[in-house]
């Protein structure tokens, strides 16, 4: 079996995974430890991120005719992909938080929704809160007026209730004025 054939399955997995992505990051993780790499790799996990370590050759060849083909210039040494379908910022901030306290991790670029981001435009990427907290802020700001409303609606009720049925009741009171007629011509 020639080399390129054995090769093809490993380029058609990266292929799959990279479909449909919302985005690839890739890292040098030279120098972690077992505990750290095992670590990284959980927390990847949890959040619905695929991690993996392959040639820069089946990276590259992968990436051909793709918008992840803008990583081939990054892809020297020992790289790993992070590869995220739903959330597109989840293995940046990942990465970058874990990279805190593991000196040794280092993102090396990535594409995020089809742009091309530096080592630096990542970690601006990775200070992007997630899909479900930015919709939580926004269910929080939308709600804010509707319950400061039902506050006040609320105070008034409470204060002024014996005050608003005094000025009804003086007018329930009063007679009624009886319209005039029209003069007769």
């Amino acid at each position: 079996m020639a080399k390129v054939e054995l090769k093809q399955p490993i380029v058609d997995e990266i292929s799959a995974q990279i479909k449909d992505a919302a985005s690839v990051v890739v890292v040098d993780a030279r120098g972690l430890t077992v505990a750290e790499d095992t670590q990284l790799r959980k927390q990847l996990r949890e959040a619905g991120v695929t991690y993996k370590v392959y040639k820069n050759t089946l990276m590259k060849r992968a990436f051909e005719g793709t918008d992840f083909a803008q990583l081939d210039e990054v892809l020297e040494g020992p790289s790993a992909i992070a590869v995220s379908k739903d959330d597109a910022t989840a293995p940046a901030r990942i990465l970058a938080k874990f990279g805190k306290t593991a000196q040794n991790l280092e993102i090396k670029a990535g594409v995020v929704e089809g742009t091309f981001y530096d080592a630096k435009g990542m970690t601006a990427v990775a200070a992007v809160p997630s899909r479900e907290e930015l919709l939580s802020k926004l269910l929080g700001s939308l709600q804010s007026p509707i319950t400061n409303f039902a506050r006040v609606l609320n105070q008034i009720a409470e204060q002024g209730g014996a005050s608003t049925e005094a000025p009804a009741a003086a007018e329930a009171e009063a007679p009624a004025e009886e319209p005039a007629e029209a003069p007769a011509e």
